[in-house]
């Protein structure tokens, strides 16, 4: 994902601001935007063609900057400089063949890393975040970057602002500012106007494009799309990488590993081969190939690869991720809280009983129970989301209690939130009377009533240490004349009594949970539910029993607090959604990742919290919108399939990354030390290249490897110390068979400069494609781990080219010379000492290897920001719709007169 730097004029720019300091009527005005009615579709399209996308990104896949990150490189720039002169100084041979294989290695690599950055284009545009927004009198879903100056937009809990919106209606909304602020405190909102020249953070008659809704909600008028808004300014100064994860952190951290060390091998050939007094260009293009040779140049090729292929993967498992890092971030998870219905639950929630209380028949709790309903209902359909009120309709066990709902009619609804977490309805029987019905969590409705009997106490006990869901239902009669209810009404109730419902276990949830736990994952769950309830769940399917919290207790303790009481807590729960965000934040204030589950709208704002969000296709849009992952079926052994491939991902890369550090190392290192004996350079500059480009062409494959399950049961870190030992203990292996290989050459076969690199080369080739069955396993010995057979393919072809190329017509021009069949012999010899020696290493440096706890995780401070900017992106060119013209007003906003 690339950002886009706007080139509106600075005055343009300032919509928002301009728009908080007037009247929301005079900011409707100035748009030429009806209250209510919103814009027409022919004026939409004429805005649109104005002021282009709303967008702040584009991820389509472009060729000149994949091509620019292949050339980037100050080694192959010094490389390419030092053919040239060598050219020119008339070693031309050497120069054509340095100038081919160093374009073989940046084609191979940018062909490899395209075809990934085509792929995750294809998966980004699969992904589509709407808004609801009305236009021609209607509320219609409209993708966030088709928005456009004067749109009128919803805003509900849980959704992330598309745009700059200057509010005209507002019913109780704070909003969640820190992507621009900073600061962790949501924000009041109001229609009040602001002085001109308020601070950012003080426009509270306005919403910010990439804050998200903590609570309420809102209707408001757009002033600023894509990156005229605040947010898209800020999204422009951005580094062009859309995300850092920890696997991106620990690739630049090992790229400064190497380029400390090839500087100083560089260096120092350079000068002993200088002081040696051998030509200075062939020094320099010797010492040049070394510091190539020992970079991983495919490292970036590879892991795009991988990723790519990651994502096919896991879509054919019904996993799809919008963004390809976010794979690696599911593979680093090692904390999961999920929700409990649907997940560990069937779902399929099913009326039990009615437990009637205070001299009320079963039947009649059953029919207020039934019309305590936010919709006036009349049949299953029209109760609208509520599973419990879906189960109750549809039950043939409530057929009586249907029977009698014909004379009554709904007067006032006070809807359903989760910090009262009841919902009352006034009716009018035929007789004119008024009753309130308050239907609700057992705990807050009986709260409420008076002279609850001790039975009814005892029944709800009952009902939740057997783990059913209960709701409770109160009543009390209201007087003449009342034409709307409030909180302050729900006092002085009658219970009426109990609605049990039953959501049984699935039946391989626990199975599901025990891979998750063989996967090092642990699960918490945050529920809105009972806390007896949950816990009854959770016992039944094994989770440990380490602790419930409710939502009150977790009001209570501070962050640090809260992030201490989580390691010893299983079930949170009657949470509000706040509290679900402030609990996935402490705990991302330790160790590892953290994922979060859900699907409702009161999960989006723990979904933002969250290193990955995690939701499925049956979700609400908001909590779609919300997360990173979705999954296609909500069971939770798809979302350990997930993880394994994230995981699988980062062991491949890191085989990669092992071996060809090592290997490499070695193989420099042998050159650095021959050259302090040698008449001649024990390898050419073009055969390093070559070698080096035959090598990584095999290590191509390593994205088909199988990966050990061991390697799977626990998240992996980046290490840089664990890499830097693992080089400065398996490169001098290596080394040991290339002066075994030296000694060969010269005293055996007495070779001249021209067979002894080719030797070199060969064994070297060989050693180092071949120790990949041994290094990407930490088995002994290797053969108990088998390799894919692309991976097993690619290795042997690649040995088998270097063998057989001093013998074609093409090796003179290589500087290459036929080898006699004997060495061929001695070389099978040393290969397989060669693995043994390696098999050995292993056993010493895995037997006293350290575990190391990984630290805690410190990402860079626009992290959120670059995720939430990849929301509002685009594969279309940004800098095609961003015309301006004298009548671009509605970017800054003014009376009209």
């Amino acid at each position: 994902m690339s950002v886009f730097t706007p080139t509106q004029p600075p005055a343009l720019a300032q919509g928002v601001v301009s728009a908080a300091a007037l009247p929301a009527a005079d900011v409707l005005r100035a748009l030429d935007v009806v209250d209510g009615e919103g814009l027409t579709g022919e004026e939409v399209l004429r805005r649109q063609a104005q002021y282009g996308s709303n967008a702040v990104a584009t991820h389509r896949a472009r060729v000149f900057p994949v091509l620019w990150h292949q050339l980037r490189s100050p080694l192959l720039g010094l490389l390419a400089a030092a053919a040239v002169a060598s050219f020119l100084v008339g070693e031309r041979s050497d120069a054509v063949v340095i100038g081919l294989i160093v374009t073989a290695s940046v084609g191979l690599g940018f062909v490899n890393e395209y075809r990934a950055e085509k792929a995750a284009e294809a998966l980004h545009s699969q992904v589509h975040h709407q808004t609801v927004a009305r236009r021609d009198g209607r509320a219609t879903p409209v993708d966030v970057t088709a928005l456009v100056p004067g749109d009128l937009v919803e805003l509900r809990l849980g959704d992330i602002v598309p745009a700059d919106l200057r509010l005209t209606a507002v019913t109780g909304l704070e909003c969640d500012e820190s992507v621009l602020t900073g600061e962790s405190l949501p924000v009041d909102k109001s229609l009040a106007t602001v002085t001109a020249g308020t601070p950012l953070a003080e426009l509270s008659g306005c919403a910010l494009m990439g804050t998200v809704v903590r609570t309420g909600a809102a209707r408001g008028v757009v002033v600023a799309t894509g990156p005229r808004t605040e947010f898209g300014k800020i999204a422009a100064g951005l580094d062009t990488h859309p995300l850092d994860t920890e696997f991106q952190v620990g690739l630049r951290r090992f790229s400064m590993l190497l380029v400390y060390v090839a500087g100083a091998l560089t260096t120092s050939i350079f000068v002993i081969n200088v002081v040696l007094h051998k030509p200075i260009i062939d020094a320099l293009l010797f010492s040049l190939a070394i510091a190539v040779g020992i970079t991983p140049q495919l490292l970036p090729a590879v892991v795009s690869t991988s990723l790519a292929a990651g994502s096919r993967r896991m879509s054919r498992r019904k996993v799809l991720v919008k963004r390809l890092v976010c794979i690696e971030d599911l593979g680093d998870v090692d904390v999961l809280f999920t929700d409990k219905t649907g997940t560990l639950t069937t779902g399929r929630i099913e009326y039990m009983r009615a437990v009637p209380a205070g001299g009320q028949h079963a039947a009649a709790v059953v029919r207020w129970g039934l019309l305590g309903t936010e919709n006036e209902a009349r049949d299953a359909q029209d109760v609208g989301g509520n599973p419990l009120d879906q189960a109750l309709w549809r039950s043939p066990a409530t057929a009586d209690g249907r029977a009698g709902l014909d004379g009554y009619a709904q007067v006032s609804v006070l809807p359903f939130d989760h910090e009262r977490r009841m919902v009352s309805v006034l009716l009018r029987d035929r007789d004119g009377r008024l009753s309130l019905v308050t239907k609700g969590a057992p705990e807050t409705v009986l709260d409420r009533c008076v002279d609850v009997p001790p039975a009814a106490r005892d029944a709800l006990a009952v009902e939740f240490s057997a783990g059913n869901r209960v709701v409770a239902v109160a009543i009390r009669p209201v007087a003449t004349g009342t034409q709307a209810v409030g909180p302050e009404d729900e006092r002085g109730l009658t219970l009426a009594g109990l609605l049990v419902f039953i959501d049984p276990p699935k039946p391989d949830a626990a199975m599901a949970l025990r891979r998750l736990s063989g996967l090092g994952i642990a699960v918490k769950v945050v529920t809105g539910d009972n806390a007896a309830v949950a816990a009854k769940v959770c016992h039944d399917l094994g989770l440990p029993e380490s602790g419930v919290m409710t939502g009150s207790e977790v009001d209570a303790l501070d962050d640090a607090q809260l992030a201490e009481a989580i390691a010893g807590t299983t079930v949170f729960a009657r949470v509000s959604p706040e509290a679900k965000a402030r609990i996935v934040h402490a705990q991302r204030l330790s160790r590892g990742g953290v994922a979060f589950l859900g699907d409702g709208v009161n999960d989006a704002l723990a979904l933002h919290a969250a290193d990955v969000g995690i939701s499925v296709d049956s979700a609400t849009d908001v909590a779609k919108d919300a997360a990173d992952v979705i999954l296609l079926e909500k069971d939770l052994n798809v979302l350990a399939d997930g993880v394994g491939e994230g995981r699988r991902i980062f062991a491949n890369t890191i085989k990669y990354v092992l071996m060809g550090t090592s290997s490499n190392f070695g193989n420099m290192a042998s050159a650095a030390g021959a050259s302090l004996f040698l008449s001649f350079l024990p390898m050419l500059p073009s055969q390093i290249l070559l070698n080096n480009l035959l090598y990584d062409s095999s290590q191509l494959a390593i994205p088909t490897d199988n990966v050990d399950e061991e390697q799977l049961r626990k998240p992996s870190h980046w290490d840089i110390a664990f890499i830097r030992r693992f080089m400065f203990s398996f490169g001098p292996l290596s080394s040991v068979f290339d002066f075994i290989t030296f000694g060969v050459m010269l005293w055996v076969f007495h070779s001249g400069p021209a067979q002894f690199r080719t030797g070199w080369f060969v064994e070297s080739l060989a050693t180092q494609t071949l120790v990949i069955f041994a290094i990407r396993t930490r088995r002994i010995p290797f053969f108990r781990s088998h390799p894919s057979l692309p991976l097993t393919l690619a290795a042997l072809s690649v040995v088998t080219i270097g063998a057989v190329l001093p013998a074609t017509p093409v090796a003179h021009t290589l500087g290459f010379q036929p080898l006699p069949m004997a060495f061929f012999a001695t070389l099978v010899g040393m290969v397989v000492a060669y693995l043994a020696l390696i098999e050995v290493g292993k056993r010493l440096f895995y037997g006293a290897e350290v575990t190391v706890s990984p630290a805690p995780r410190h990402y860079a401070g626009r992290r959120h920001l670059r995720r939430r900017a990849s929301r509002f992106s685009t594969a279309a060119d940004l800098r095609a719709g961003t015309r301006t013209s004298p009548r671009s007003g509605p970017t800054e906003v003014a009376p009209r007169t």
